[in-house]
């Protein structure tokens, strides 16, 4: 028998817009029910950013075995240093659980009541959510909704993905084997993430780009450490060239694909990993029924400025309403849907929405690059310090890819209107960054804190005194 629901907020999708909207929701003392079909953690967590960056870190600490045999800082390893794939993945999914489970019982301490199956929307208030065998099991009617479905891999309609053979980055996260020899169908973040960890942990890497660079989306100067790091380690990238198909061939795979002159090269390959982007999951769960419009792509559902689509009492966050795709972007819009609900005056207006990259070397981009900020039509000063200057960054080995901080301000009232890094372990210095942009930080700000010593956020205190001038540890 169906069970009947009525609440005063549902939210489809645990991903993380999802649950914390839900989190929040009965924080305040909502009815909330959230449906998800899988784990509750969405993509980011259970098969994206958490276990990819478990293999990332997992991958550096081989390469530095590997460096320790060579008697690297005096450290020396006597024998073999060997990856063992199953231990590596049984050791991820020990995070990925851990998470789960803690967003889990979350949910639980606000009283949000949790289904597992998959809702499929007959009306824009009324849902019914079905078991993995397609049972009916839940009537639920609802006076808000929060649609927070998320996003898949873009397929390549050639070459489908078996994930055995040819592989998204879902399938990549789980490979029981470490290919030898592994092909990249696409130079965007997904990919080369992937990529350098596999390079370290010993796989030969090739990647193919349509465009005439790798991480297009930065510029010139931010991607110049990350290409050096390719081309040191050996991996292959070929740009301006475009997928052409696949064939497996027992345990192999021969690739195809074109280059700009129309020439074709087949070559043969242990894996392909398709990561040509990512799109937004609008079918098979009754996004039609609800009555709400899609935005001019007609690829993402149109919002205002509040999540707010066309039908009173239906919101959208995250991925579903399009670029930046990124996980903390959809958080702070299912915080704030949920504080909507409940009656508080809020819009979604960030300042920034920080990216970071998690390759080797890490790119951090806040605000505006120095073109960028010209196109919007700003005079700007730009300082960049590099991490070699840098005595944490030293003593951390950061500088060894030629990293640096930049700053972009405007020339006239030096408000600071960009910040980038590209450098090992520069992540962690994009909370610094982000709040900066937001507080209405000017240089002079930055220059009259004292940042402690030593530790990488004095890179950023002198890229600042650069921007000014007046950097104390760079010429």
């Amino acid at each position: 028998m169906v069970e009947q629901i009525s609440c005063q907020v549902l939210v489809v999708g645990a991903g993380p817009g999802g649950y914390v909207a839900a989190i929040r929701a009965g924080q305040l003392g909502l009815d909330t029910v959230i449906v998800e079909g899988d784990k509750a953690g969405g993509t980011c967590l259970i098969r994206g950013c958490i276990p990819s960056k478990a293999i990332i870190h997992a991958a550096e600490k081989f390469e530095s075995l590997k460096q320790h045999q060579q008697g690297h800082m005096g450290l020396c390893i006597d024998g073999d240093v060997s990856v063992n794939m199953a231990a590596l993945l049984s050791w991820k999914d020990e995070i990925v659980n851990k998470l789960n489970t803690g967003v889990e019982a979350l949910l639980k301490a606000a009283k949000v009541r949790q289904i597992n199956g998959w809702g499929s929307f007959i009306d824009g208030k009324t849902c019914i959510v079905s078991d993995g065998d397609g049972n009916k099991i839940v009537h639920i009617s609802a006076e808000n909704v929060i649609l927070a479905t998320g996003s898949s891999p873009i397929d390549l309609p050639f070459m489908p993905a078996d994930e055995k053979h040819i592989l998204t980055s879902t399938g990549a996260l789980d490979i029981d084997e470490l290919p030898a020899k592994v092909a990249i169908i696409g130079g965007g973040y997904i990919g080369l993430e992937l990529g350098c960890a596999m390079r370290k942990l010993g796989s030969e890497v090739t990647v193919i780009e349509g465009l005439d660079s790798v991480m297009a989306i930065f510029d010139a100067e931010l991607r110049r450490p990350l290409e050096r790091w390719l081309r040191k380690n050996g991996i292959i990238v070929h740009t301006n060239c475009l997928a052409q198909g696949a064939e497996v061939k027992g345990s192999e795979v021969d690739l195809s694909w074109k280059n700009g002159d129309d020439e074709i090269t087949t070559e043969t390959f242990d894996r392909v990993l398709v990561t040509v982007g990512r799109k937004p999951n609008t079918q098979g769960w009754g996004l039609e029924e609800t009555g709400v419009k899609m935005d001019e792509s007609g690829l993402f559902v149109a919002v205002d400025s509040q999540c707010k689509t066309n039908m009173r009492g239906i919101y959208a966050i995250g991925d579903l309403i399009g670029e930046p795709m990124l996980a903390h972007k959809a958080s702070a819009q299912g915080e704030m849907v949920a504080e909507i609900i409940s009656g508080e005056d809020h819009e979604f207006d960030p300042v920034a929405i920080p990216a970071i990259v998690f390759t080797e070397p890490e790119i951090v981009s806040v605000g505006l690059t120095p073109a960028e900020a010209e196109a919007a039509g700003e005079s700007v000063k730009v300082g960049k310090f590099p991490l070699a200057a840098n005595g944490r960054a030293l003593t951390l080995e950061a500088e060894k890819t030629g990293g640096f901080v930049r700053v972009v301000a405007r020339e006239s009232d030096h408000v600071i209107l960009g910040i980038q890094a590209v450098g090992s372990h520069v992540a962690e210095l994009s909370g610094e960054f982000t709040l900066a942009l937001e507080m209405g930080a000017v240089l002079e700000d930055i220059a009259a804190t004292i940042h402690a010593h030593p530790t990488m956020t004095e890179a950023f205190h002198e890229a600042v005194l650069k921007t000014l001038g007046r950097a104390i540890h760079s010429n």
